[in-house]
């Protein structure tokens, strides 16, 4: 074996590699039983506000390596939702909204029919909506003008009353995209706040739509409201240091008389506060906060600079000192001084200390000694200091009459990111006219004061105002880069146009459900390697075992490149692995029986290594590539479920061929180095597939005929169905899965619900076990809002009302709007048809000849209808299973493993036509058949075996998933043998002459 040396280097280092972002999972795992210890009383009774506050405590501690525990568990092979439990949801940025504003809110009559026109088009369309609007208005008003509507006030310097419609919908597309790109910034800044662990946002590109989860939410209710909260910017005066200093020493007296009584257990030895070289009081900022580097400028020509630089100027840090100091000295205040430290533009506190101080905050005697118009307020980023430890700036804000902000977001028009005279990024600013007149008041009435910019409770900055700023005209500058600049002009504009949300998919998973998931793939998993394992070795002896030692290896990098990666081990994830196990074995099964036939021809032992490993390899890579083309496809188009499937089926194909052709051959070659000969069949298997005589050709039509007669049988059951049994995936509406303290007949609680949710189409089944029961209704599927969540959810409740003896209790829930049901449908539907022209493509490259693509793209296609039509068979005899997206993950996956099937034998037969180039492929067919029989046989039973174990043990997710790989697998096989090769020699059947059959036979042999 060439580069063998190189080969083993590999290995090393990818499998240190893996150890290595493997062992954040056992570290996190270590911390997380610590805890789970700590909060656990004497009875086994576990209290997750301990819990949490123990891993709080430990989140910036060093536990491995120099890593903090947060980044030990950033870096962790995490959890899905459906194993962890928790929240998935997509929001919806609406443009209606944001046109609307636009417009002024205009109220013309043919702006509103064109706005109401693109709704409807968009319910089946997958378009901008902007370019919807754009012919809606169009159709409404052939002639009309846009800029006749938008040409206002607020859109002044970007359209004016000449623009064209083109470019007034260039401009709305603009506003549209940077409204989603606030609301993303928004989003993103709360969930942090949030408090979860291991949250994942992220934008779905064109589409106008983000997808958040989130593991571990037991509040759904309170996720809801924070993601379709609107963004609040406010600007308030701040009091100064020496203005609050009096009732903070009040404050510590108080902290320190509740201290001496026990009612408090606070550090007094100030271990918290940053300290630099010197030992003075330090912090160091993060040259990526953006916000709070800030120094704001009137940008009028007739005005100088108005604010300073909270950073620059250093007024307020002195104050703040002399404050911090008088507190420290005195004995009284030395549980206050703990708690705070001194910050460059005042006081702060230690991130894991801010909690606590809110608590004493919002304690009524406490609230009690500051004046009513004094409001508390945390900034926006932490600090970096000093021993890993952050810090965030503490305000003390005045609050304004009625407690309203002297000037919010809504008198801003405009906010981007521009440049200075100098070239450096900065934000204009500009208001309206009352706005620019309270902007001026208050500038004025605050020189050599802070003014807060406050979004969503969080100071985003505070400079100090040096001048009055007139005009309503003002910039941002400071050091940070255009895509900062672009990122602070983006939230600043979020008061001025807010942008509402809507969830349009939502799922939750209860912690019950993620727990039995998490037993369900364990005992998939390990069922289906012991299956593989037991099955090499006995098939192929200690060949076999050298298999299942690159199936080891094989798992092992999966795990490894998924920590590597960041991503989540989700179920359909654990079903990937397993299905890589059982394709995996393709390739040794392509070696080793290659190896069989090699030593037919009595050649040496090393001979029959070397050829069996090189000829197999292009068949491999061809299989390989097909397999990892499908899987892309997946990744690129699905979303949850199936992208982690499609994530784990790519690096389980990558992998797989890495340790099926090289580090099984290096164990291959050592065995027999060491040994001096290697067995690759044992006394039954020596016996099997020998001298098998069959004509495929002489059944070709018989099978075409029965595929016909399967698939007309199948689509009429479809008719008498009404139609394929769409899950709420593809049809929309909303699905609860309910448990109960005992079975109840399905049919009996959809008779129940039906009054409740008013005849509209309802289904109910069980569910995984006897007393728990899935839900599905479409009423209400076009209300996306969450009234209409709570009005679905109280009618389920309500029709469960004569089961309350029963406890019913919802387990998870999950909702699809019928928009965004649509667009799944269309890409699923894509996703099918690149799969096909991508393999067409591929293997016309690879074989020069057309027919062979036609064969195996016809076969593919029978193959998915096949499983479509078994499913409408069983639905018509009371076996029921919803299409969904995972569905068409597993229909997807079936045409790689087909795809990967056909190549085999095609190859076989490409090799033929090689070596005999005036043969008839009539001919060569037969002999090429035969030749992989015994491959084709056992690739398949290994596979069918592994999805058959996931259909018993896998769970109710994946049942719809494994019977249509079980389908897949018997059509695959089938259509591989008389589907793809006939027609083949059909298509090319006039362009070559045959010769003797006997020869060509003979020679394959």
């Amino acid at each position: 074996m060439r580069n063998k040396t190189f080969i083993i280097v590999l290995t090393v280092i990818v499998s240190a590699l893996c150890l290595y972002y493997l062992s954040f999972s056992f570290v996190a795992r270590s911390v997380q039983n610590n805890a789970e210890a700590y909060a656990t009383d004497a009875q086994g009774n576990l209290n997750p506000a301990k819990l949490q506050n123990y891993l709080d405590s430990v989140s910036r501690e060093p536990v491995y390596m120099g890593m903090t525990y947060q980044e030990v568990k950033e870096n962790e092979l995490g959890l899905g939702l459906d194993l962890k439990g928790g929240m998935h949801v997509v929001l919806e940025v609406s443009p209606v909204e944001i046109i609307r504003s636009m417009s002024g809110n205009s109220k013309d009559p043919n702006f509103l029919k064109a706005l109401n026109r693109a709704q409807e088009l968009q319910k089946n369309s997958q378009a901008r909506f902007t370019t919807l609007f754009a012919e809606a208005y169009r159709e409404v008003e052939p002639d009309g003008r846009l800029s006749r509507i938008f040409s206002n006030t607020a859109n002044r310097g970007r359209i004016s009353y000449e623009s064209t419609n083109e470019e007034v919908v260039e401009v709305i597309e603009k506003e549209v995209d940077d409204a989603i790109d606030r609301s993303f910034n928004i989003l993103r800044t709360r969930i942090d706040r949030f408090g979860v662990t291991q949250p994942n946002i992220q934008r779905l590109e064109g589409t106008g739509r983000i997808q958040i989860e989130l593991p571990g939410i037991d509040n759904p209710d309170r996720v809801r409201n924070l993601l379709q909260g609107m963004a609040n910017l406010e600007f308030w005066e701040v009091w100064s240091p020496q203005e609050f200093s009096p009732y903070f020493a009040q404050l510590g007296q108080y902290l320190n008389e509740q201290q001496r009584a026990g009612n408090l257990n606070i550090a007094t030895d100030n271990t918290t506060t940053p300290q630099n070289a010197t030992g003075n009081a330090a912090v160091v900022r993060d040259d990526t906060d953006v916000l709070a580097q800030a120094a704001v400028t009137d940008s009028a020509v007739t005005d100088t600079t108005a604010i300073a630089s909270t950073q620059t100027d250093s007024a307020a840090a002195v104050a703040a000192t002399s404050t911090l100091d008088s507190l420290a000295n005195a004995q009284q205040n030395n549980v206050l001084a703990s708690l705070f430290t001194q910050m460059p533009s005042g006081i702060g506190a230690n991130v894991r200390d801010t909690a606590q101080i809110n608590d004493i905050l919002s304690r009524p005697e406490v609230r009690g000694m500051f004046p009513s118009n004094m409001k508390f307020l945390w900034s926006v980023k932490p600090i970096s200091g000093d021993n890993r430890q952050d810090f965030v700036e503490f305000y003390a804000i005045k609050r304004g009459r009625g407690g309203d902000a002297p000037l919010t977001g809504e008198a801003i028009n405009d906010a981007r990111q521009d440049f200075d005279q100098t070239g450096r990024p900065e934000i204009s600013m500009t208001m309206n006219p009352t706005g620019a007149k309270k902007w001026a008041r208050l500038t004025g009435d605050n020189v050599g004061r802070q003014v807060a910019i406050v979004l969503d409770n969080y100071v985003y900055s505070a400079p100090v105002v040096q001048g009055e700023i007139s005009g309503g005209s003002s910039s941002i500058s400071g050091n940070f880069t255009i895509e900062e600049a672009q990122d602070l002009a983006n939230i600043l504009k979020a008061g001025k146009m807010p942008a509402p949300t809507r969830i349009v998919e939502e799922a939750v998973v209860g912690p019950s459900l993620g727990q039995e998931a998490i037993n369900q793939g364990l005992i998939s998993t390990l069922a289906g390697f012991a299956i593989v394992v037991i099955f090499m070795i006995a098939y192929y002896s200690r060949g076999g075992f050298i298999a299942d030692l690159a199936l080891l290896f094989n798992v092992f990098f999966i795990l490894g490149v998924l920590a590597q990666f960041n991503a989540a081990l989700t179920l359909p994830g654990i079903a990937g692995i397993v299905l890589t196990l059982g394709m995996a074995v393709d390739a040794n099964v392509l070696i080793f029986e290659r190896m069989r036939e090699e030593s037919l021809k009595g050649l040496s032992m090393r001979e029959i290594i070397n050829k069996g490993y090189d000829k197999a390899f292009s068949t491999i890579l061809d299989a390989n590539v097909t397999t990892f083309l499908v899987g892309f496809i997946l990744y690129f188009f699905g979303s949850g479920p199936v992208k982690g499937f499609a994530i784990t089926l790519m690096i389980g194909i990558v992998t797989s061929f890495f340790t099926s052709v090289f580090i099984s051959r290096v164990f291959v070659e050592n065995a027999f180095k060491r040994g001096g000969k290697l067995s690759f069949s044992t006394l039954i298997s020596g016996k099997m597939f020998r001298n098998i005589k069959f004509d495929v050709m002489a059944y070709r039509k018989p099978a075409y005929a029965f595929s016909v007669a399967i698939l007309a049988f199948g689509f009429v059951a479809m008719y008498i169905n009404g139609g394929p049994n769409l899950g709420v995936d593809f049809k929309g509406g909303r699905s609860y899965v309910i448990e109960l303290d005992q079975a109840v007949p399905a049919s009996d609680v959809r008779t129940a619900l039906a009054d409740d949710f008013q005849e509209a189409g309802t289904e109910v089944k069980t569910y995984d076990t006897p007393n728990r029961l899935k839900v599905t209704t479409s009423w209400l599927a076009d209300d996306e809002s969450t009234q209409a969540d709570e009005q679905v959810k109280a009618a389920l409740m309500s029709g469960l009302e004569e089961y309350g003896n029963l406890n019913p209790e919802i387990l998870s829930s999950s909702k699809v709007g019928a928009t965004i049901a649509d667009d799944i449908q269309n890409t699923a539907l894509i996703a099918m048809l690149l799969a096909l022209v991508g393999i067409f493509l591929y293997v016309m490259l690879r074989f020069r000849k057309w027919q062979f693509s036609l064969g195996g793209v016809v076969a593919l296609l029978h193959d998915a209808l096949m499983i479509i039509a078994v499913f409408s068979i069983l639905d018509l005899f009371g076996i029921s299973y919803e299409i969904d997206q995972v569905f068409i993950a597993a229909v997807l996956t079936i045409i790689g493993f087909s795809i990967n099937d056909t190549v085999v034998i095609f190859d076989r037969v490409r090799e033929y036509m090689y070596d005999n180039p005036r043969a008839h492929v009539r001919e060569i067919v037969n002999p090429a058949l035969i030749s992989t029989f015994s491959r084709t046989i056992i690739t398949s039973l290994t596979l069918f075996l592994v999805v058959v174990i996931l259909f018993f043990f896998g769970g109710e997710v994946l049942r719809g998933f494994s019977l249509a790989m079980i389908i897949g697998v018997l059509a695959g096989t089938y259509s591989s043998l008389f589907i793809a090769t006939p027609i083949v020699v059909d298509t090319m059947k006039d362009e070559e002459t045959p010769v003797a059959s006997a020869q060509v036979a003979q020679s394959a042999r």
